[in-house]
């Protein structure tokens, strides 16, 4: 029971099984920020936490600015707030800088290499301008600074962190990028603790119940920094103490157990699965070795465990699921697993 339990209340502070915004940019406030290097699946991460979502309307909103898309944290691409980026970046990026030292240092790349490409990066995109990466990789070019290998993708890297760039519109499929300034207000700077306390705060309050171990590996934070941000937040949080672990989680209204089968269809590296360092909460005991392979894949959840993946074909009016399953559903999971097929199927046209 405690498994189920902590798995589905998991689902209920993450937004998915009682959605609670209306807005694709008030839920990317709420978690913080959303592992989103799968596109398209972390536009549907955000429409699974809102009511009636609709794919172009996420999309929308990040060409509005509303959501942004850059590294950040252990790092990866995120979705994130413009009110949060430039905290997040000013608390993560010396973790980032340091675990991409060795890899900058095979490339050839040093801080007055950094400092020349963003300089020219800022220029070009004054103005409210954005460019797409071929754009970006012919101007670094012409300025005399390699792209070769690994040497753009770093390079970009370091201008995000830097709080230089940040994801724009997209051209066709094309990502572009556009000035930081252009799309995040300036705001107070804050103290490192005071950052440390925010995302702990952010983080347990979505995503608990959950261990100190697992907001360090979320966070990319080191175990003393993570415990700093819990330590502020105790007195705010409940816990339960588990196989030896102790779960915090925010206070909230007494939750049961849902009495009908649901089902969720969940993304790619959706944070339900990216957001724990022990994930086996998530995963119906009699699947877990099969499962554990396929962790960060889409997921079938059945009451709160994943029981299989699923795949989609994007056709120009529908898109087709495919479903695979790791064993057999009775017919009430059966018919929640197709509801929320149509769920997505709707949410993309």
């Amino acid at each position: 029971m405690q498994h189920n339990y902590f798995a589905a209340t998991r689902m209920l502070n993450q937004q998915i099984t009682t959605p609670g915004f209306n807005k694709p940019e008030e839920v990317v406030n709420y978690m913080v920020a959303m592992q989103a290097q799968d596109y398209a699946g972390a536009k549907w991460a955000i429409g699974l936490r809102m009511p009636n979502a609709k794919d172009d309307k996420i999309e929308q909103a990040i060409i509005d600015g509303k959501i942004l898309r850059t590294h950040l944290l252990r790092p990866t691409w995120h979705f994130v707030s413009p009110t949060n980026i430039r905290w997040l970046l000013t608390l993560t990026a010396p973790r980032i800088h340091s675990a991409n030292a060795a890899m900058n240092k095979k490339f050839e790349l040093n801080d007055k290499l950094f400092a020349k490409s963003n300089d020219i990066l800022a220029k070009a995109l004054q103005g409210n301008k954005q460019l797409a990466r071929p754009a970006v990789e012919s101007l670094l070019t012409q300025s005399g600074i390699a792209t070769n290998d690994l040497r753009l993708t770093l390079l970009l890297m370091r201008a995000e962190l830097d709080q230089v760039i940040c994801n724009g519109a997209r051209e066709g499929k094309q990502f572009t990028y556009a000035l930081l300034d252009d799309h995040a207000p300036l705001v107070p700077q804050l103290s490192h603790e005071e950052a440390l306390t925010k995302l702990a705060t952010g983080y347990f309050n979505s995503r608990g119940p959950a261990t100190l171990h697992d907001f360090a590996y979320w966070s990319g934070l080191t175990i003393s920094d993570a415990r700093v941000g819990l330590e502020n937040l105790k007195s705010q949080l409940i816990n339960e103490i588990v196989d030896d672990k102790t779960y915090w989680m925010p206070h909230s209204k007494d939750f049961l157990l849902p009495q009908k089968p649901t089902a969720y269809l969940l993304p790619m590296y959706d944070e339900f699965a990216i957001a724990y360092k022990d994930r086996t909460a998530m995963v119906n005991p009699l699947y877990l070795k099969q499962a554990m392979y396929v962790i960060f894949d889409a997921a079938i959840v059945v009451d709160s465990q994943v029981v299989g993946t699923w795949q989609r074909t994007l056709k120009k009016t529908k898109a087709d699921i495919t479903l695979n399953l790791f064993g057999k559903l009775n017919k009430s999971q059966t018919m929640a697993v197709e509801s929320a097929s149509k769920r997505y199927q709707k949410f993309m046209f």
